[in-house]
């Protein structure tokens, strides 16, 4: 009973760490812009080309075998087709991707919430 509990603690102690570092793994390899009413603006040059408006957060694609992430980000809102920066009827939920190599976009919290 003496060599049995410390095989158990040492065996708990294991288990939680790998555990933990698994999480630390998956944390480290998504990474999360997170903003209420999030707004995603894309630019040509220093014109507005495209808008998308109440975004939850903007994600970092990981790679599904080797290692590492994607470059690309994505994330769902509205497209915001006539640039006011609110929801019309004719404007929906969709999903969207941006390279990491683009550099004329801008993410932030909407500053009207």
């Amino acid at each position: 009973m003496k060599r049995t509990l410390p095989i158990i603690v040492i065996t708990a102690l294991t288990a939680t760490a790998c555990t933990q570092e698994t999480q630390n793994k998956l944390g480290r390899s998504i990474q999360n812009w997170t903003g209420a009413n999030g707004v995603l603006e894309i630019y040509a040059g220093d014109k507005l080309v495209r808008r998308f408006i109440d975004i939850d957060k903007l994600t970092t694609a990981s790679a599904t075998q080797g290692g590492g992430d994607r470059p690309y980000r994505f994330g769902y809102g509205i497209i915001d087709k006539n640039l006011n920066g609110t929801r019309d009827d004719d404007e929906r939920k969709v999903y969207f991707e941006i390279s990491d190599y683009a550099t004329n976009y801008v993410f932030y919290g909407d500053p009207g919430t």
